[in-house]
């Protein structure tokens, strides 16, 4: 697994100057983000992971650098922060070195200097973070990796995983395809007193019966043509760990009823053996079907249904959880840039606005996938509307999709105008010459306009 850059935030309301950091920064194995306020600063802070945050003394607006301070080691002891200040104010800094800061630096900047202090503190926070997880570890914290999202539905399914995990009671996990009920699986797993044992995983749906039976059970060598050696069954495979049975739905009749004998009697008899071996694995399922209408359609077995049902567990489409959206793809946006090598930091506001939109059909793995062919087809630092698959673009125009208000009562002129710029970038796939024509303004007009609006 590819190493995730420490993230560093650099807070200045001179825009140019927070960009210029930002560029100067592009030289270190981090991942450099500028925010131009201090509110903004907190919420980032509050949000996600930062390992170094890089802050003006003075910020216009409430919050200051040292409520940026006071903020980040609020939400993260690890968090470091170097200071930006003038010459006239380097009292304040020492001060802000007494409450937690890591260093300080006086205008005008060096740059050498600056990304020397920048690596010292990322070091710093990477090492404590290190040191914190491996205490979790050692402590049998929760570990959900990959699994992101803030709402009252992901939040509630995390809940249910922390109670059941540590136990030993089947589970089964519902949901439409591609909202990552594998990934939960290997979290229960990972959890669970089992972790330091085999994780196997099996698609019902992907094998035919006789392959499908091997597979699970194992076979001795002879056992139909092929088998020219004795093979090791997943059950034999997985023992004192955890089996994932995915997509269950899809398994035969005949393959259920041997499924049920084996988790009844914990006794695993591989094909064309009579030699039973005794397992102790764990069952975890999954499945994008209703179970219980196959139950009332004599497709899936009833005594089975309640073996695999020990704690039932459903995770919800991506459209009803349209506030983790962001979270999520800010997520697979640094796993791709990592993986990648790309520069790509962040999203542009117009461009989040229309992926938070989309209804995601394909769910997180749709999502995902997009958001990874975004980052490599990027050449920018920001994703951008221009960058978003046509299909999502086409769909949105389709749907009527839009977040503009209908009351305009109380709407400034700047907020219509940026609402105007985002809508038609949208209808035209980020073509600015197309969309220059329909706003009735001149390219250079719309670039100034899209770099005024940071979009």
């Amino acid at each position: 697994m590819t190493e995730q850059r420490p993230v560093v935030l650099v807070v200045d309301d001179e825009r140019d100057h927070a960009d210029g950091i930002v560029e100067a920064l592009g030289r270190l194995p981090v991942k450099g983000m500028a925010v131009y306020t201090g509110e903004d600063a907190i919420e980032v802070l509050r949000h996600r992971r930062v390992d170094v945050v890089v802050t003006d003394l003075k910020l216009v607006g409430k919050a200051d650098g040292l409520t940026v301070l006071r903020e980040a080691r609020r939400n993260s002891e690890f968090t470091e922060v170097i200071l930006i200040t003038a010459y006239g104010t380097i009292d304040n800094c020492k001060d802000a070195i007494r409450q937690g800061a890591f260093d300080y630096l006086v205008k005008p900047l060096d740059i050498d200097q600056l990304r020397t202090l920048v690596e010292q503190a990322s070091r710093k926070a990477a090492a404590a973070y290190a040191r914190h997880a491996q205490e979790d570890r050692d402590q049998d914290a929760f570990i959900f990796e990959g699994i992101q999202g803030n709402s009252a539905a992901i939040q509630g399914v995390l809940e249910i995983v922390r109670r059941v995990a540590p136990t030993n009671i089947s589970v089964l996990i519902e949901g439409p395809s591609g909202t990552g009920k594998e990934l939960m699986a290997r979290s229960i797993h990972a959890n669970s007193l089992r972790r330091a044992q085999p994780f196997r995983p099996v698609n019902c749906a992907g094998l035919t019966e006789t392959l499908l039976e091997s597979e699970l059970f194992g076979h001795v060598k002879g056992a139909f043509t092929g088998a020219n050696t004795d093979r090791k069954g997943l059950f034999e495979i997985a023992d004192k760990g955890t089996l994932f049975l995915d997509e269950i739905g899809d398994m035969p009749l005949t393959m259920q009823a041997k499924l049920l004998r084996v988790i009844e009697d914990g006794l695993v008899i591989p094909v064309g053996s009579n030699k039973p071996t005794r397992v102790d694995v764990r069952i975890i399922s999954a499945t994008n079907h209703s179970l219980t209408r196959l139950i009332e359609e004599n497709r899936f077995r009833e005594d089975l249904y309640f073996r695999i049902k020990g704690v039932n567990i459903t995770l919800p489409p991506v459209r009803e959880r349209p506030e983790d959206i962001s979270l999520l793809a800010e997520h697979f946006l640094a796993e791709a840039a990592a993986e990648t090598g790309s520069n790509v930091r962040g999203i542009t506001d117009a461009a989040m606005q229309i992926l938070s939109a989309h209804d995601w059909p394909g769910n997180i793995r749709q999502l995902k996938n997009t958001i990874r062919t975004m980052v490599v087809m990027c050449d920018r630092d920001k994703l951008d509307v221009r960058d978003i698959p046509p299909d999502i673009l086409q769909r949105r125009q389709l749907t009527g999709t839009s977040a503009a208000p209908s009351n305009l009562a109380g709407v400034s002129l700047n907020e219509l105008e940026k609402k105007a710029i985002i809508d038609t970038l949208a209808k035209t796939q980020g073509n600015r010459e197309q969309a220059a024509k329909i706003l009735g303004i001149g390219e250079r007009t719309l670039y100034r306009k899209i770099k005024e609006y940071d979009l």
